[in-house]
């Protein structure tokens, strides 16, 4: 399965500094303390951070099919990241549970022109609006690598 989450923090610096190495470190830390060594086993077998984006902080996780309810149940005890032996106060919030990074990056789309629309209605200048429309315009999915390994179904093989 994959978990799509986004980083949130008060401290702006956070996002720019996040790693994925630390973030896996923060999450597999969680599932230790939340289900102990048997649940941090389960969840290390196949565990892997696909993709970050320090920009908008966008995280997917891959882990097997029988063990994303763990680490699910353990994302909401991730409080800091720490890269460059800085800590950051941070929450991870689960936006989606899908079978494939395909149906992830749809989803994801949904959610930015929700955000987008949201962001929309409160602009206060022309200038804003029209920057807002564009990015609403081009928010698709584009066919560059139309079949690539991690998109297939994991059939309980992951």
């Amino acid at each position: 399965r994959y978990v799509l989450c986004e980083v949130l923090s008060e401290d702006p610096r956070c996002r720019q500094c996040i790693e994925d190495r630390a973030v896996g470190l923060a999450v597999r830390d969680a599932i230790g303390r939340v289900h102990g060594d048997y649940g941090l086993a389960c969840c290390s077998i196949s565990f892997t951070v696909k993709y970050l984006n320090a920009y908008t902080g966008t995280v997917l996780l891959r882990c097997r099919k029988d063990s994303y309810r763990l680490l699910c149940s353990a994302l909401p005890f991730v409080r800091q990241l720490e890269s460059r032996n800085q800590r950051y106060p941070c929450v991870l919030n689960t936006l989606h549970v899908g079978g494939t990074i395909r149906t992830c990056q749809k989803f994801l789309i949904q959610y930015n022109r929700r955000q987008l629309l949201m962001l929309l209605q409160n602009c206060t200048n022309e200038e804003e609006r029209q920057c807002i429309q564009k990015s609403l315009l081009s928010c698709s999915i584009t066919e560059e690598q139309s079949q690539s390994g991690d998109e297939e179904d994991d059939g309980g093989t992951e």
